[in-house]
């Protein structure tokens, strides 16, 4: 196989990812004249490529391709680069635990959420009065931005121990008070031998173990050279500072790689990703490919409009008129804009014949009244919508909150956690029973008609039976007999079984948890979903929802057996309580494909970029809004200080400029996206009233209205 290494460059859809897979097309080729390779797997084995990309979507996406393209043969590894780091660590465990003398053989990876609440509470003692206001106004996001701290250290190959230094040299006291940085450096390493001792891992502890212990052992880059025969690695401005050293290990071996940059792209720039570090690799590759040279044209209407948008975003004295493909959709309110913006979509796809499958809405930053309109408007006009990736708590979800409702009554002591209209609602959640379908003659056995719900308790006769059978106590709640109230005769027939049968079945399963082996809370919660909520054609996000609910508890009973000791059941179960009813943790499962019909993709700027996509038509919301200029929650407090070409301290100067080249990449990245239209939408008064004034407003300025444009007699050609 030949050892020559390759660094692609190129802009966004310039074929940078088609390249990569026909690489290890060939390198899968010159493996087979030598040797009969296994068949493709995601995991590790003798002789396989290395093959990383920047996210988990993106490596679903290319495992795809690959798949297709190579038949399923040839032995592959597709991962993240943090992927791959937590697996590696997690492989050569015993290797580290030796190097650190930790007692334990088997490792447990915390989630954020629960790595923030242990946290916590390991600090409760540390952190002095009033917390660490540098870091944020509340306890909860002092201690958020404390873990941030460390894993952008690991990513960038700064050792813990150096955190403390970095922030002095790198903030400037009006950001960071004078003797925060000592605390801050304490608290960090307390948690890190903490968690060491323990065998508890999260990113920032899997990052520092693998740069700082695992990557520099001999015998691990022995299993390196002999485990994989080359690493490709797509878009490696992503990618943390560490994967700078995994890389020229790599090449060193010697190994040929392949790697692709986007030079505009930089996502992930200010969450945990070093581009100017990776670019070194350059230097070290053999052959160098501009992919862009190489185009006849530009992605999109990158070439066509990236210019003038720039010039009239960040020179206020430059003038010139946008072409008709850039129109704008101005209104004064913002809900007259979610307005027209619904029925501009819906005429562009009865009218024009275009898919909602070829139309995005983007926006510097989505609240859920935007979401919600949005989605409601385009739904009655038929038009689905997708939203991507939206964060929302689990607990927002009534089928979750009706199974926390019901917890508090097998673990005694949780009762205060409950009141009449949380138990109202679960009555009304549980009695939608799977098994009674409503007009059954109606059906006559034909499967393809939709599935429908019979509602056996409304919520008025859940507000009734709550009101008169709930009991409360702060010990052990209790729901008595439909009887025990003189206008029981109102519930009706069918109100008053479905809810006997839910007590009976609280009766039921509190004998099985007071019998000589009590269930464990994990089976109670496998039980509530599978006998009352679970059923075929459960919406998407309500699936999502309670798959996660399971796997959250799952994660948070292996870690309870890991540091909760002998306590009682009911108070970890009281915990696990305390982590969802707070909204911390949100519905993102493991990814499934969607069931969704092609639909309007509606997204922030951050996730859209992140999932790379691309659609014949954008609708750009709020462009006149100051977050367009903004990193917002793209950046993570502190991130510039950790790059590794960063010139300290950052001040307000740097702060712009980062902001500035930003707002280029975003232009540039976006318009390469796009192929025909981008519809700029702004609205002069923001949500909360302000009026938006924005560095792009300049942009919606030079632009022509829609309406003198009339943009639906335009012909697509």
């Amino acid at each position: 196989m030949s050892s020559q290494s390759i660094w692609l460059w190129g802009s966004s859809r310039c074929g940078k990812t088609s390249h990569l897979i026909q690489q290890v097309i060939q390198w899968l080729d010159e493996f087979s004249q030598t040797s009969s390779p296994p068949s493709l797997t995601p995991l590790p084995t003798a002789s396989s490529i290395l093959v990383l990309t920047a996210t988990g979507e993106t490596r679903l996406r290319l495992t795809d391709a690959l798949v297709r393209a190579t038949g399923g043969g040839g032995a592959i590894t597709v991962t993240t680069p943090l992927g791959f780091f937590q697996q590696e660590v997690s492989l050569f465990w015993a290797l580290l635990a030796q190097k650190l003398s930790i007692p334990v053989a088997i490792p447990v990876r915390l989630r954020p959420e629960t790595e923030q609440m242990l946290a916590r509470q390991l600090w409760e003692a540390q952190l002095p009065e009033g917390g660490l206001p540098s870091l944020g106004p509340t306890v909860t996001k002092q201690v958020r931005r404390s873990l941030d701290l460390l894993q952008l250290a690991a990513a960038a190959g700064y050792p813990c121990e150096a955190i403390g230094e970095r922030l002095q040299e790198g903030l400037t006291p009006e950001i960071l008070a004078e003797g925060d940085a000592e605390v801050i450096q304490e608290l960090l390493l307390t948690w890190r031998d903490w968690c060491w001792q323990r065998g508890l891992l999260t990113y920032g502890l899997i990052l520092e173990l693998y740069w700082r212990y695992l990557l520099p052992d001999p015998q691990y880059q022995l299993q390196l050279r002999r485990r994989f025969l080359a690493v490709a690695a797509d878009d490696v401005d992503d990618y943390p500072g560490i994967c700078h050293e995994l890389f020229e290990m790599f090449l060193s071996l010697p190994r040929p790689g392949l790697f692709t940059f986007n030079p505009e792209g930089k996502i992930r720039l200010g969450l945990n990703a070093d581009p100017d570090r990776l670019e070194d690799i350059c230097g070290c590759c053999e052959q160098v490919i501009d992919l862009d040279s190489q185009r006849p044209h530009s992605p999109g209407l990158l070439a066509e409009l990236a210019e003038p948008m720039l010039e009239l975003a960040l020179n206020p004295t430059y003038l010139m008129q946008l072409p008709a493909s850039v129109p704008s959709l101005e209104t004064v309110a913002r809900s007259q804009l979610l307005r027209r913006v619904g029925q501009e979509i819906a005429e562009i796809v009865q009218q024009r014949g275009v898919s909602p499958a070829e139309i995005a809405i983007i926006a510097p930053g989505l609240d859920a009244i935007a979401r919600y309109s949005l989605r409601h408007i385009l739904e009655g006009y038929g038009i689905p919508v997708h939203p991507l990736q939206v964060q929302r708590p689990l607990v927002s979800q009534p089928r979750v909150r009706a199974v926390l409702t019901l917890l508090p009554f097998f673990y005694g002591g949780l009762g205060r956690r409950i009141n009449r209209d949380l138990v109202a609602e679960m009555l009304v959640i549980l009695s939608r029973n799977p098994h009674n379908v409503e007009d059954v003659e109606d059906f006559e056995d034909d499967e393809r008609l939709p599935f429908r719900l019979r509602l056996d308790i409304d919520p008025v006769r859940g507000g009734l039976l709550a009101d008169a059978c709930y009991q409360p106590n702060p010990d052990w709640p209790q729901l008595l007999p439909a009887q025990s109230f003189p206008g029981c005769d109102r519930l009706g027939y069918r109100a008053t079984v479905a809810y006997e049968k839910i007590r009976d079945w609280i009766e039921g399963m509190r004998s099985q948890l007071q019998g000589a082996t009590p269930l464990s809370p994990l089976v109670v919660l496998d039980r509530i979903v599978n006998d009352f909520l679970w059923y075929p054609d459960l919406a998407d996000d309500q699936r999502e929802a309670l798959r996660e609910l399971l796997e959250t508890a799952a994660h948070f009973w292996q870690v309870e057996e890991r540091v909760g000791g002998d306590r009682p059941a009911a108070a970890a179960v009281g915990e696990f309580l305390s982590l969802l009813q707070t909204g911390t943790v949100t519905a993102n499962p493991y990814p499934l494909k969607q069931r969704h019909p092609p639909a309007v993709t509606l997204s922030t700027i951050y996730q859209y970029r992140s999932h790379r996509l691309s659609h014949r038509w954008h609708f750009w919301l709020d462009i006149g809004s100051p977050l367009w200029l903004q990193g917002g929650a793209a950046v993570l407090f502190a991130a510039p200080i950790f790059e590794r070409s960063r010139s300290l301290p950052y001040d307000a100067e740097a702060r712009q400029q980062d902001d500035e080249a930003r707002l280029k990449r975003i232009l540039k990245d976006l318009l390469a996206r796009v192929d025909e239209q981008v519809v700029l939408c702004h609205s002069d008064l923001a949500v909360n009233g302000q009026e938006q004034t924005g560095p792009l407003l300049a942009i919606a300025n030079a632009s022509v209205s829609i309406n003198e444009l009339a943009l639906r007699k335009i012909p697509l050609d």
